[in-house]
């Protein structure tokens, strides 16, 4: 009994203390927890190499279809393919045809080391297989299969101009009439590649960005526009009443947002922007654990006050 009595006295003697080591001890768990979901998932990803198929807007591998007044501003190149009809009334406004020839076969070669490049690249976040009503910050997106778009995906590179958006589609990649990649945030075309396992169609009005990296073939319905460029490994590039513009990067560190296209009555429901992207203090890391260390003193400090109050409390009664 006594035992029992002795335990219960020194209980109280440090109880004060073990409450500050115990809350001193969950507020840092919880404050280390919030701070890593703060961080970023991962490094920013590098742009994709093009080598010399950079200079391409078209390439294909076995032949390129045009109908209507297609209008290419870039490079249009064919290989091992020789046969190009449709120019005119398709016309380049800018840079040259390149026919089974020496800069073709090396632009071949560029896009299937680029090709795999992008196919490889990690960590991958799954989507969706339609894209529509989404908005997706700067990373690596994969779709099981199919990759789609209805309506209108938004890519948000938060002021970054050096942000990259890669899009691995494992076999094909469709997008409606009418559907629309908007940049915003200073996102801009010449980081965005859409890399797609077998062949790309763009509906007829479809307003697109980026670089399509198709293992076959391409097809561009009526109207479709790409501020990018359209590559075909293996397969044909046929174009039909297009605007095909080759897109030029520009790298600052005060990129005004901008935003290439909107569809009216188009919400996104999704927003996969991580905290870390968007310039508040509390993205860093070193805030996180200035914020911790900060808190486990306070709690510590005012538990240890409280227990000397205690004790000289419990002093002063017991002489009595």
């Amino acid at each position: 009994m006594l035992a029992v009595r002795t335990w219960g006295v020194k209980l109280k003697r440090r109880w004060h203390t073990t409450f500050a080591i115990a809350a001193g001890t969950t507020a840092s768990m919880v404050i280390a927890a919030t701070a890593a979901m703060a961080l970023p998932a991962a490094a920013a990803q590098p742009t994709v190499g093009l080598g010399t198929a950079a200079s391409f807007a078209v390439l294909a591998g076995s032949t390129i279809t045009n109908t209507g007044a297609t209008t290419i501003s870039g490079d249009l190149g064919l290989s091992p393919g020789s046969a190009v009809t449709g120019f005119p009334p398709g016309i380049l406004t800018s840079g040259a045809e390149h026919i089974t020839d020496a800069v073709a076969l090396q632009a071949q070669t560029d896009l299937t080391t680029a090709y795999n490049d992008a196919a490889g690249r990690t960590p991958v976040t799954t989507v969706s297989a339609d894209l529509g009503g989404q908005t997706l910050a700067p990373g690596v997106y994969k779709a099981p299969s199919s990759m789609a778009l209805t309506g209108t995906v938004i890519l948000n590179a938060n002021n970054d101009p050096n942000a990259v958006f890669i899009f691995q589609a494992s076999s094909t990649l469709v997008t409606a009439s009418n559907s629309v990649v908007s940049l915003t945030g200073g996102a801009q075309a010449c980081n965005v590649f859409w890399q797609v396992g077998s062949s790309a169609t763009l509906n007829t009005g479809s307003k697109f960005a980026g670089t399509i990296m198709a293992l076959t073939s391409a097809t561009l319905d009526t109207g479709a526009t790409v501020d990018g460029r359209v590559l075909a490994r293996n397969g044909a590039v046929t174009l039909d009443t297009n605007t095909i513009t080759l897109p030029s990067c520009t790298s600052s560190s005060s990129t005004t947002p901008t935003t290439t296209a909107t569809t009216s009555g188009t919400t996104p429901s999704q927003v996969v922007v991580p905290p870390s992207s968007t310039g508040e203090p509390w993205s860093s890391g070193l805030y996180w654990v200035i914020v911790a260390a900060i808190g486990a003193a306070g709690l510590g400090f005012v538990g240890d006050d409280l227990y000397r109050r205690h004790k000289q409390s419990y002093r002063a009664l017991h002489k009595r």
